[in-house]
């Protein structure tokens, strides 16, 4: 059993990639118990308006 030792730095910009994301995900890889690397993706979401033949003139 590996135990992760995170630092207040890190534990911060986790906390803040976190607080930032409205769509998406973040990734945290860890290598030998240690975090090395954080992925951020964010998706962009646009209002949807769906058209019924009553809209269409």
């Amino acid at each position: 059993m590996f135990i992760c030792l995170v630092d207040q730095v890190k534990a911060n910009f986790i906390l803040s990639t976190l607080k930032n994301i409205e769509y998406g995900s973040a990734i945290i890889t860890i290598h030998d118990g240690n975090i090395t690397q954080i992925d951020k993706t964010e998706k962009t979401r646009f209002e949807s308006k769906r058209f019924t033949s009553k809209n269409q003139k």
